[in-house]
């Protein structure tokens, strides 16, 4: 099954300017975790509800700071004609829940753990990749 077949197409942006309060807001009002940062229609980069409390609230950012202080712009992004099964072993080697399809850099949709385990026939992989992503991080020494 391909990932096209699973994902959410209906995918809120917002542009690095946004403040970290309207994008709280933004994700509390739409119901997500996670919301990808685009500019001028290329995705440049990821912001998750953990990332405002790690990123924002723990450094004492102000909920008017830009969203471009705290996103990830480390992507990991799928397409399309991802199978699911691969967009699951993706997502479980780099830990992360929420994968956004891309088409020519521009979000096309979006594949959380949740889709792959309610919608997916892939049981067994949103299984383990839900073990790697949930595996706790080793203490820095």
């Amino acid at each position: 099954m391909k990932i096209a077949e699973i994902m959410t197409i209906d995918v809120e942006t917002c542009p690095p300017t946004v403040t970290i309060q309207d994008i709280a807001a933004k994700m509390r009002e739409i119901n997500v975790g996670s919301i990808p940062i685009c500019e001028e229609g290329r995705i440049v980069g990821i912001v998750t509800d953990r990332d405002i409390v790690l990123r924002g609230i723990a450094e004492e950012l102000g909920a008017d700071a830009p969203i471009s202080e705290i996103f990830s712009e480390t992507l990991i992004t799928g397409t399309e004609e991802m199978l699911v099964e691969e967009a699951a072993s993706l997502m479980a080697r780099h830990q992360i829940r929420r994968l956004p399809i891309v088409r020519q850099e521009q979000v096309i949709g979006i594949v959380s753990l949740g889709d792959i385990a309610v919608r997916g026939k892939a049981q067994r992989e949103a299984e383990t990749a839900f073990e790697k992503v949930s595996e706790p991080a080793k203490p820095r020494r």
